[in-house]
C-alpha cells in the first residue's frame, strides 16, 4: 500500500508541476492571458507542498521523484500536446520508473 501512495503521490505531484510550468508557456509562447500566472502560481505552490509529504530524506523523494516526473510528462505530450510518443520515449519513461523504485522502495538498511 506505501508504494502505491507514494506512486500516487508522486504523480500528483507532477501534474501540479507540470500545470504550473504549462500555464506560463501559454502566456509566453502562445500569446494566452497574463491571468493564467496566477492558477500557475497556486499550481506550483502545491507542488512544493505535496513533496514536502513524503515521510524520507528530501533529497532522495527529489531523486525518485524526478522518475515519476518523466513519465507524466511523457504522458502530457501524448495527451495534452499530441505528440505520439516513440518505442524509445516508453522504454526512457519505464527505465525511470525502475530507477525511481529501487531509490524508493529498495531495503535502506545495508
Amino acid at each position: 500500500m506505501f508504494e502505491l501512495k507514494t506512486i500516487a503521490l508522486f504523480t500528483i505531484t507532477a501534474l501540479a508541476e507540470i500545470v504550473g510550468c504549462y500555464l506560463p508557456y501559454l502566456w509566453l509562447k502562445q500569446d494566452k492571458s497574463i491571468l493564467l500566472l496566477i492558477p500557475a502560481a497556486l499550481s506550483l505552490a502545491l507542488f512544493a507542498w505535496l513533496l514536502s509529504l513524503h515521510p524520507t530524506a528530501a533529497g532522495r523523494v527529489y531523486a525518485a521523484y524526478g522518475g515519476v516526473y518523466i513519465c507524466v510528462a511523457l504522458l502530457w505530450l501524448w495527451v495534452v500536446d499530441g505528440v505520439k510518443l516513440t518505442m524509445w520515449d516508453i522504454i526512457g519513461g519505464l527505465v525511470a520508473l525502475l530507477g525511481m523504485a529501487i531509490i524508493m522502495f529498495a531495503p535502506k538498511s545495508i
